[in-house]
């Protein structure tokens, strides 16, 4: 049976006002946020680290670039003061960042990723952690995906986008687990 701990390290990747609108396509997982903030609520309740992830797009006019109102965090995912903030400029959190440092000034064993999307940034950001050493822990209906067309023009839905990344992800990259697995194995008293 799964048991997390103080040094099991929450991860919230992007998550981001940007997101809600144009020129984003459809999204799958409409509980993702819900399921992020329960998160959330039981790491600070533990108080468990939390590192909090933020794009900081240098894409000239990005709704995600600094100053622009979709840059901002989505409501109850701002970090807290004593909360750790790291930035990025591309998809993976541990390229240009400190990431790795902290978790290692943390002593952290484990690393749990959920945010936006599941196939761009959180994948990246899973798939970097697992080749750097990490033991990384995927949220995997705290995540979502967009439509996307494949090179022929066919439309994707944002559904079977994230199945399939869910699914590669778990296959070699980490743990992927529900959001109601990971609150069990974070309830107090079942921590190691």
């Amino acid at each position: 049976m799964l048991k997390l701990g103080s040094r099991t390290v929450l991860l919230p990747v992007d998550l981001q006002r940007a997101f809600d609108g144009a020129p984003w396509p459809p999204r799958n997982n409409p509980a993702a946020d819900e399921n992020g903030l329960a998160l959330l609520a039981a790491w600070r309740q533990n108080g468990w680290p939390v590192i909090h992830v933020r794009h900081d797009s240098i894409v000239p006019g990005s709704t995600l670039g600094p100053g622009m109102p979709g840059h901002a965090f989505r409501p109850g995912f701002s970090p807290r003061e004593s909360e750790a903030l790291v930035t990025k400029s591309v998809n993976s959190a541990f390229i240009g960042t400190d990431l790795d440092l902290r978790l290692k000034r943390l002593q952290a064993e484990e690393v749990v990723v959920f945010g936006i999307s599941t196939d761009m940034c959180v994948s990246t950001t899973v798939r970097t952690g697992a080749n750097m050493g990490w033991r990384m822990i995927l949220a995997a209906d705290a995540c979502f995906c967009f439509d996307q067309r494949d090179l022929d023009g066919t439309l994707i839905p944002a559904e079977t986008m994230h199945r399939a990344h869910l699914a590669t992800l778990a296959a070699e990259f980490a743990t992927a687990l529900s959001t109601a697995a990971l609150l069990e194995a974070a309830r107090p008293g079942r921590s190691s």
